[in-house]
């Protein structure tokens, strides 16, 4: 076999088995097979995996916690919810993995684990969708905090030799037991090393890269590896100089400007060291953003990853598991020290069992639409698009913090807030002070798209504020719509119902005379 077998960089480019272009755009299957607090809705007494199975454990007892964590780990994620993500256009998927789910107690190979692990592979083979197979929670732990199951909130994978060997091993029997499949995508070494407040083990990640590589390519010499920075896979300060020529470079985002500028340094180094790079993990936030940030990355030329597909009572994820009905009681047991009787521990836990398997679960539709922007969406005017357009020929200098670089005026719709903010972990929607729009002058253009899956109709409809009488042309694709607006104040202003075809569509909304302030697009199927 030889390196383009497999899928590979190629300067800023990656490219697949058949020699083509390609962008990961895949989902990260957070909380399967490392199950983290906030996804199962538990206080700060559940927030890592050891403390779950002490409690599931304490409650149930041994066996039956042995034999509640088998069936969790076969229908939290199963062939069934591989097929819908395929289904749904993505092309890749992001293992998060628990080293003590790989190993047994013995810290050898757990076979049957990594049977279960060999099944949703395969079957990702059988549905093109591409793996990468991430260690997000190393031996001790390469973060020192809940997400990578630290047990006492340090990195102490760089503070214990045995810890490092025993990382070194189990990236060895991964590289030995994939090095010749083509569907595994990249090897994640370790998910978000030492954050700035354990930055005293920062020095220690690199020389930690530099061995896992040397250990991996031993074994296979193809496989491209993706890096991750520290503090959060934000600071890429640690990248030097090259470890390896087939190094994917990964970085992460949540709750911050979905803009350009906030990826500069992401940007630079890719142009500098002529590299691929990655947004790895980000989501966590409201629709709003999404439709911003993922659209960014492919106007960038990012390959990205969605965080997380799954989790409990959500509007923010693809999938939301249903709440069982008693969990609550579980909860307060937890966090209060309420008394929960095994009988009820059992029903609510068996409950949860029927209620993660995807056909029992909530889809949520609205959220796959707003990744790609398919119909049925809302794109806000503020996401115009990253092209030569984007900078303004006319501004009064007016901007509350967002996309500087452009001298357009961005503004608040009606708030009295100073900047804005992008953090909206729950997934809740912008409130009405939150949101910002265009102010457009006269001869200003923006552009947008969106993508169809098939030809369809689509209705078009502009959500704005005329401050003068107006004229406003829209062009879809190459269809031109003009109309005046006379009445001042908000509107919302149905341009057009259009035929569009399979694949990417563009609108160009351009103000002829007057002056507007544009708010969103929205782009209603009708078919």
């Amino acid at each position: 076999m030889k390196q383009t077998d497999f899928v590979h960089t190629q300067g800023k480019d990656i490219i697949d088995p058949q020699g083509n272009k390609i962008l990961l755009r895949g989902v990260g299957l957070g909380g399967w097979l490392l199950p983290e607090g906030y996804m199962w809705r538990f206080p700060n007494q559940g927030d890592r995996p050891r403390k779950i199975e002490r409690v599931i454990e304490s409650l149930i007892g041994k066996d039956a916690a042995s034999d509640f964590w088998q069936s969790y780990y076969e229908n939290y994620i199963s062939k069934n919810d591989i097929d819908k993500i395929a289904d749904d256009g993505f092309n890749s998927i992001r293992i998060a993995l628990h080293w003590r789910f790989l190993l047994d107690e013995n810290h050898n190979i757990n076979q049957k684990h990594w049977q279960m692990l060999d099944d949703i592979i395969q079957h990702c083979e059988s549905r093109n969708v591409y793996v990468i197979l991430d260690l997000h929670s190393t031996p001790g732990g390469q973060t020192g905090a809940n997400i990578d199951d630290s047990e006492n909130n340090v990195p102490e994978l760089f503070t214990s030799e045995y810890n490092q060997d025993l990382t070194v091993f189990i990236w060895r029997a991964l590289a030995n037991r994939y090095k010749d499949s083509p569907i595994i995508a990249c090897y994640d070494l370790f998910n978000e090393p030492v954050p700035e407040f354990h930055g005293e083990y920062t020095h220690k990640i690199y020389p930690m890269y530099q061995r896992l590589i040397k250990e991996i390519r031993d074994i296979d010499p193809f496989h491209m590896i993706t890096l991750e920075g520290a503090h959060w896979s934000t600071d890429w300060s640690i990248f030097t100089h090259k470890l390896d020529d087939n190094v994917l470079y990964q970085f992460h985002k949540y709750w911050n400007n979905p803009d350009a500028e906030s990826l500069s340094k992401f940007l630079r180094l890719r142009d500098e060291w002529n590299v691929p790079i990655f947004m790895g993990e980000g989501g966590e936030n409201n629709k709003e953003w999404y439709s911003g940030a993922f659209a960014l990355y492919e106007e960038l030329d990012i390959s990205w990853n969605f965080w997380t597909y799954k989790k409990m009572d959500t509007t923010n994820s693809m999938v939301s598991i249903n709440k069982p009905k008693d969990w609550d009681l579980l909860v307060d047991h937890m966090e209060k020290g309420t008394t929960l009787s095994e009988e009820d521990a059992k029903a609510i836990f068996s409950e949860y069992l029927h209620n993660i398997k995807l056909e029992n679960c909530v889809l949520i539709d609205d959220v796959v639409n707003v990744l790609f922007r398919r119909p049925s969406i809302e794109i806000p005017a503020i996401f115009y698009n990253w092209d030569l357009n984007a900078k303004a020929k006319n501004s009064n200098g007016l901007n509350v913090g967002y996309r500087i670089d452009d001298h357009r005026d961005i503004v608040f719709v009606n708030s009295e807030l100073q900047k804005p903010t992008f953090q909206h972990g729950r997934g809740e929607s912008w409130k009405e002070d939150e949101w910002l729009c265009v102010q457009m002058h006269q001869g200003d253009e923006l552009n947008y798209w969106f993508t169809s899956r098939n030809q369809e109709i689509c209705m078009f409809s502009l959500v704005l504020i005329v401050d003068t009488t107006s004229k406003i042309s829209v062009s879809l694709n190459d269809e031109l719509v003009e109309f005046e607006l006379n009445k001042q104040g908000r509107q919302v202003v149905e341009v057009a119902s259009s035929m569009v075809n399979e694949g990417k569509s563009s609108i160009k909304v351009k103000l002829v005379s007057g002056e507007v302030r544009l708010i969103t697009i929205k782009i209603k199927s009708q078919s």
